[in-house]
C-alpha cells in the first residue's frame, strides 16, 4: 500500500459473521453476477462505449497535466496498483478492483471532475490513487477476473469508500467524513480484524504539531481560536471512538476537516487516544490510517489470508449490496 493512501480515496454493515469477531448484519445478501439483473445500475449518461464494449474514460493525469483516454479496465488496473501493493493476496486485489470500478462509475454519475475535459482524474485529492508503472501480472489478473463487476445497492452504485487501516472498527460517513448526504443503510460501523503485521505506522502512531500549526488548521477548518492554545481535547465521538469534533480552547472544530487541513498523512486518523499540549507543542496519539469508512485494506488482507473470497471480503464491510456484472 502506498504511503499516499488517502483516507479520502475511499464502510459499513456486516452481512456475515467472520470467525466470531465481526458484528452480524446485512441479512439477505445476494451476490448476483448477472448483467440482466433488475437491480443492475445504468451506466452514467454520456459515457462513450468503445469497440470492445467497454466504457471509455477521459482521465486527467496529474503527472503529465493532460487528459488521457483509456478504457475503464485499463484505468482500474492503474488504480489497484496505486491503492494496494501489487504482491498482496489475490482476493484482496480483486476486492479492490471491484471497489475501484464502482468508485469511478459512482463519481462520473454524481459529480464533475474539477479538471476541464475529464471524467475523473489521478489527483488523489479528488479521486483514487493511480500507478500504472506498478501494474504487474497479479494486478492484471485481479482486474481480468473481475472484469465488469461492480457493487450495486437498490439499483444504484453505492459509495465505494475504503481506507488503509480501521484501527479495529469502521465508522459512519457522517462522523468520519463529515458526510452530509445521510448515512447509507449499507454503511454501518463494523469490527474489523486487521492484519497483525501491518506497519506500526498504520496500527499505532504519534504526531507532533506546533500550536501555530494547530491554530492554522482550526482556522482552515472553519473555526478561529483566540488566545494561546492551552487545551485540545476530543469532543463528540462516533461508535468506533473516532472524533467527530475536537475542542480547542473550548471551541468546537470538525475533526475530519482538521485532519485534512493539518495533514492527513501525519494525523493518520481521527481515532485519537490521547492529546497533550506542552511547551508550544501538541502531540496526538492514535490508531489506524485513513478516514475509517468502508473497506479496510489491511482488514481485506487479513480476510484474504484466511481464505475469504473477494465477495466475502466486500460483504464483511458493505451490507445488503449485490455484485453485478455490467459488461
Amino acid at each position: 500500500m502506498k504511503s499516499k493512501l488517502r483516507a479520502l480515496a475511499v464502510v459499513l454493515a456486516l452481512p456475515l459473521t467472520l470467525c466470531g469477531c465481526m458484528e452480524r448484519g446485512g441479512e439477505g445478501l445476494s451476490w448476483q453476477l448477472n448483467s440482466a439483473s433488475p437491480n443492475a445500475p445504468s451506466l452514467p449518461e454520456g459515457l462513450e462505449i468503445g469497440e470492445e464494449g467497454l466504457p471509455i474514460l477521459k482521465v486527467y493525469d496529474a503527472a503529465s497535466e493532460s487528459v488521457m483516454e483509456m478504457d475503464i479496465e485499463q484505468y482500474v488496473r492503474g488504480v489497484v496498483a496505486g491503492e494496494m501493493k501489487n504482491d498482496w493476496p489475490m482476493e484482496a486485489l480483486k476486492a479492490q478492483a471491484i471497489l475501484a470500478r464502482t468508485f469511478v462509475l459512482k463519481f462520473i454519475g454524481d459529480r464533475k471532475s474539477k479538471h476541464e475535459g475529464a471524467d475523473i482524474s489521478t489527483d488523489v485529492a479528488e479521486a483514487q490513487a493511480y500507478a500504472p508503472d506498478s501494474v504487474n501480472e497479479r494486478v492484471a489478473e485481479a482486474v481480468r477476473e473481475t472484469k465488469g463487476m461492480a457493487m450495486a445497492y437498490e439499483g444504484e452504485f453505492p459509495n465505494a469508500w475504503f481506507h488503509a487501516h480501521s484501527g479495529g472498527m469502521t465508522e459512519l460517513p457522517s462522523v468520519a467524513l463529515e458526510y452530509k448526504g445521510g448515512d447509507p443503510a449499507y454503511l454501518k460501523p463494523v469490527e474489523s480484524r486487521e492484519y497483525e503485521e501491518a506497519p506500526e505506522s498504520a496500527r499505532h502512531w504519534t504526531a507532533d504539531f506546533t500550536v501555530d500549526q494547530v491554530r492554522k488548521a482550526c482556522a482552515d477548518a472553519g473555526t478561529r481560536v483566540a488566545g494561546e492554545i492551552t487545551s485540545v481535547k476530543v469532543g463528540e465521538k462516533g461508535r468506533s471512538g473516532r472524533a467527530a469534533t475536537l475542542v480547542v480552547n473550548g471551541e468546537s472544530v470538525s475533526a475530519p476537516s482538521f485532519r485534512i487541513q493539518i495533514g492527513a498523512n501525519k494525523l493518520r486518523s481521527t481515532l485519537i487516544d490521547d492529546i497533550t499540549v506542552e511547551d508550544g507543542k501538541v502531540t496526538f496519539e492514535g490508531r489506524g490510517f485513513g478516514h475509517g469508512v468502508g473497506l479496510s485494506q489491511w482488514g481485506a488482507y487479513q480476510l484474504a489470508e484466511e481464505g475469504k473470497s473477494a465477495r466475502e471480503i466486500i460483504g464483511a464491510y458493505f451490507s445488503g449490496v449485490e455484485i453485478v456484472e455490467l459488461w
